[in-house]
């Protein structure tokens, strides 16, 4: 069930389940812009990709 649902009822329990849904979201989708933002950036830098500074 859904907040759209004409059946929601909010209560405590709904209020901490969605919440740490919505954390868990938040959590995931920073992740997902860090590693695209990281990704990019590296690929824009114009260094080798096979060369990580052990030398």
């Amino acid at each position: 069930m859904l907040p759209i649902c004409f059946e929601w009822h909010w209560d405590v329990g709904h209020f901490v389940f969605m919440g740490l849904f919505y954390t868990a979201l938040t959590i995931i989708g920073a992740g997902v812009v860090y590693t695209f933002m990281a990704t990019m950036k590296d690929l824009c830098s114009g260094k080798d990709p096979h060369e990580h500074g052990h030398h």
